[in-house]
């Protein structure tokens, strides 16, 4: 039986995500995440998570968010400065035909694109899920395959950073209009060309032109499971036990001193 307050807040956050599947239980403590995890893939790996601090927020990557088409294709676009900005600061800077790689290296710096980041790994998912207390949270758990079934029947498998190049290229020239018509979004294998990319297992969709967001509309095993902010506090403990924390899945200086400052205020 769920305690009458835990249910308005799941049915608040069902509401809040009507475009999407969401589970029928909080994940108060680490262990309940990964027996909802196990449930939800049968134990056997090749789902994708990813973690959002606001339940709110749809699964939609960073430059196509704006409401304009304006605005999304001048997102877009930057990457050409980045290209010419950038390559002279960047110790290893991708090859000119390697468009794929340098939107990743624009992402890891913080540009708006149209890759959404994911994770392989489901204990980072629920990282990024915790990481503001101050807010309901979600963890998406995605199958890569249905999504690129769902988009094209004769792809079954999850897309290559090198034996689809044609096909992710095409999508990266998109601008920023969206179309009834236009590309769907896929599951693409990146390149791993970053220490970050690499700790976090990161995995990205592909956003295309015919919707911003994925929804269940597209792939319909798409679920979420609710981490209420009142529980993000001793999840994060938990999750530092079996070392994911900012200092192991950030390599970047910084972030270690993001935690050790953090540790003072422990």
């Amino acid at each position: 039986m769920i305690p009458d307050n835990d249910a308005v807040k799941l049915r608040r956050i069902r509401e809040l995500r009507s475009d999407c599947g969401v589970y029928e239980e909080r994940i108060q403590s680490l262990s309940m995440f990964i027996t909802a995890c196990s449930s939800l893939t049968g134990g056997r790996p090749g789902r994708w998570f990813r973690g959002q601090s606001n339940a709110a927020w749809p699964l939609t990557p960073s430059a196509l968010r704006f409401t304009h088409e304006k605005d999304r294709t001048a997102a877009l676009e930057k990457l050409h400065e980045f290209k010419r900005l950038a390559v002279m600061k960047l110790p290893k800077p991708p090859g000119p035909d390697r468009e794929l790689e340098w939107v990743q290296v624009a992402r890891h710096y913080g540009l708006p694109t149209r890759l959404l980041d994911w994770t392989e790994n489901a204990a980072i998912g629920l990282y990024f899920a915790c990481r503001n207390t101050a807010q309901d949270g979600l963890v998406f758990v995605l199958d890569p395959i249905a999504l690129n079934v769902a988009a094209d029947t004769s792809v079954a498998r999850v897309l290559d950073a090198n034996k689809d190049a044609k096909v992710i290229n095409k999508y990266l020239a998109l601008g920023g209009r969206i179309q009834t018509r236009g590309r769907p979004s896929v599951a693409i294998n990146p390149v791993w060309n970053s220490e970050r990319l690499i700790l976090q297992k990161g995995a990205f969709t592909l956003h295309g032109s015919r919707d911003v967001a994925i929804t269940h509309a597209q792939v319909e095993s798409l679920i979420a499971l609710p981490v209420l902010e009142e529980d993000k506090p001793g999840l994060l403990q938990e999750l530092a036990l079996i070392g994911v924390d900012e200092m192991s899945i950030f390599p970047e200086p910084e972030h270690v001193c993001d935690f050790l400052v953090q540790d003072l205020r422990n």
